[in-house]
């Protein structure tokens, strides 16, 4: 259980979320509790005022005047309004000498599930958290719940109409073969083909014809035929797209190729790989005391194998809509129906949920899949290897899709540096400049994104996202763990405004046909979609240092200040100190970089009232972007810093409401 301090911190950084939920004392009555699938748990935080109740446009905590009857009351809720019994585990807790409770909601276990309010009954009484909103359940939602309690997957439906002679016998022997050659002692070799598919689910007893088998659902996935799939699913199938260009159909007298793949997953997965691998661009080497020269695919095959698997394994067949990956020329796009289970703010970490076990568990015993909910942090650490752009994963759990973005071009390279000057008087760290970049060339980020690419925790993701934010070179879009930030378009070059004003689709048009893919909304939950700056050199997952050391004998490249002698240089040959920006003008006394680089405790207040008139003489500058350049707490800035100032005519706001939050300011001319 998390104290007080961490969720406060997580709540004031990333908003509401599916895990944390904040109220007011008198909100104790209403929807506080949810039925949500797969979380763990919630928390639930009472004393708190939420952004629209308070003056600063912030969360505030109000504190609660009697809080032993609040407990009591909350506990007697929990045990008495619902169809069962819940125990909160609650704490109290003191922040500036008032008084909060944080209450833990344990998941309820499947069997227990649809939780919801007795006197409402069902659908009406039951809620789920979507975001950091309460929403009433849907009878979809309420049948996924009943099925959840026979721990039953969908994938293990029998489809009473499938019978033997719709299997492909090639599939069968595709699986013998690759089970062979993984443990060529596994019992099921030895088994006939009924018993083997019998042993993996693939086929059931017949629901009413006594002494008779059909397949199920994971089994035609998995082992049916053509024909078969055709007319029992037709629109489960994979659609592999070629597009001219960069964007879907941006010339109508040029469209698309599209090939349709319906075979058995056994089959089309090793034949997409292929076929994708085949269409990449190539990088070509030379090994040493070699004479012939290799090509291999700008992104590595393992991304590409593990982004099909994943789409095919982890899809959600209920929804009748097919696979998709989408060949652009500077990047690969891959779409299927079904929400990710597992948070994409986790793809670093360890742990797999998935919702077609019984698939799952055939690919796994081929080696095709793993299923230790490492694939996303392999796809992420060869995307570094390789020094490409990182997969941007979008997880939209509303319209339940999941779309998988994997960038053909590199990470940082001579026109992302020249790029990166008009930045110059923003004091950007290597860190966030890199992230400039990878908005640059995707278009959006999130907390996940920048701490890998970084190599730092969530919270200082999430500062130095939100400082970017505040001195306004991002936007940010959606709340709590589907935050993520795009670029400002007044930064976005000039081929890319277009594309930067194609992305703002409005979520509500959500009816495209579904062989049309439809643009990425940017307000999507991305569970999609992530380093300290003060650290010179930022490792890769595996231990790699993107950034290693120039020798003496590698061409020296300047700062962002002058003129590249070797532009085409990406970041992999850069050390740190020449991915610095230059970042302030330098002037005959020492530059205003070093002078804000040397700055301390002991600094003069003097010093510190030159700084912020100096930096805000160059731009208008909010009170959070100087207090993260000055190294300063916010609130003591204003009151010993920018308050004076202004009332000795110094400074001056750029907005006559002094309580803007978006307030910035600006030096008086002289």
């Amino acid at each position: 259980m998390l104290s007080f301090d961490e969720l406060w911190e997580l709540l004031t950084t990333q908003d509401e979320s599916v895990e944390i939920e904040a109220k007011k004392a008198s909100e104790v009555g209403k929807s506080c509790w949810e039925t949500e699938p797969g979380l763990g748990g919630g928390y639930l935080l009472l004393g708190i005022k939420s952004p629209q109740d308070s003056n600063g446009n912030r969360y505030e905590i109000e504190g609660l005047t009697n809080p032993d009857k609040i407990q009591t009351d909350l506990a007697s809720q929990c045990s008495e309004i619902f169809n069962i019994p819940i125990r909160p585990h609650i704490e109290l807790a003191t922040k500036d000498g008032k008084t909060v409770i944080v209450a833990f909601i344990t998941e309820a276990q499947p069997t227990e599930k649809p939780v919801f309010i007795r006197n409402q009954g069902l659908p009406k009484g039951a809620y789920r958290r979507i975001s950091s909103t309460d929403q009433r359940c849907t009878e979809k939602d309420i049948q996924l719940f009943f099925q959840e309690r026979s721990y039953q997957t969908y994938d293990t439906t029998p489809i009473p109409d499938a019978t033997l002679d719709d299997l492909d016998p090639e599939a069968i022997a595709a699986y013998r073969r690759e089970r062979q050659a993984i443990n060529p002692n596994a019992s099921e070799l030895n088994y006939d083909d009924q018993r083997l598919l019998f042993a993996l689910n693939a086929i059931a007893k017949h629901p009413t014809q006594k002494g008779e088998y059909c397949l199920t659902f994971a089994g035609l996935i998995l082992f049916g035929n053509a024909i078969a799939l055709r007319r029992y699913f037709p629109m489960h199938r994979i659609d592999y797209i070629l597009v001219e260009g960069k964007e879907w159909v941006s010339d109508p007298d040029k469209r698309y190729q599209s090939i349709e793949i319906r075979e058995p997953l056994l089959l089309a997965i090793p034949k997409l790989i292929t076929l994708v691998l085949n269409d990449l661009p190539k990088a070509f080497g030379l090994e040493e005391n070699e004479i012939h020269r290799r090509e291999t695919p700008l992104i590595p095959r393992k991304v590409i194998r593990e982004a099909i698997v994943n789409a095919v394994m982890h899809r959600n067949y209920r929804e009748r809509n097919p696979v998709q990956i989408i060949r652009f020329s500077d990047r690969l796009e891959i779409r299927n129906p079904g929400y990710s289970l597992k948070p994409t703010d986790e793809f670093d970490q360890p742990g797999s949920k998935t919702r077609n076990e019984k698939i799952a568990a055939v690919l796994h015993e081929v080696n095709i899949a793993e299923t230790k909910g490492s694939g996303g942090r392999v796809m992420l650490e060869k995307m570094l290897e390789a020094n490409l752009s990182l997969p941007l994963f979008v997880s939209n759990r509303d319209r339940d899709y999941f779309h998988l973005t994997l960038f053909t071009h590199h990470l940082l390279d001579g026109e992302d540096i020249e790029w990166l000057t008009q930045f110059k008087n923003y004091g950007l760290s290597n860190d966030e400049a890199k992230a400039l970049v990878i908005l640059k060339q995707g278009g959006i980020i999130n907390n996940l994104i920048y701490r890998v690419t970084n190599d730092v925790d969530t919270l200082t993701a999430s500062q130095h996202l939100r400082r970017l934010r505040d001195a306004g070179l991002l936007e940010q879009q959606g709340k709590g763990s589907a935050t993520c930030y795009t670029l400002n378009p007044q930064f976005l070059p000039k081929e890319k405004i277009a594309i930067g004003e194609a992305t703002r689709v409005d979520t509500e048009n959500s009816n495209l046909d579904s062989s049309t893919p439809e643009r990425e909304t940017l307000s999507g939950q991305s569970q999609i979609p992530n380093l300290d700056s003060s650290t010179p050199e930022t490792e890769t997952l595996s231990g790699q240092s993107q950034t290693p050391n120039l020798d003496s004998s590698t061409p020296r490249t300047e700062t962002l200040s002058g003129q590249s002698q070797n532009p085409n240089l990406d970041s992999s040959t850069l050390n740190p100190q020449q991915l610095s920006l230059e970042l302030f003008p330098t002037t005959e006394k020492e530059p205003l970089e070093d002078r804000l680089a040397k700055i301390g405790k002991r600094t003069k207040p003097e010093e510190i009232k030159n700084l912020i008139l100096e930096l805000c003489e160059i731009e208008p500058r909010s009170s959070s972007e100087l207090a993260s350049l000055l190294k300063r707490k916010r609130k003591y800035l204003l009151d010993e810093y920018l308050t004076p100032l202004i009332d000795a005519g110094l400074l001056e706001y750029t907005n006559p409401d002094k309580n803007d939050p978006h307030q910035t300011y600006r030096t008086v001319p002289k």
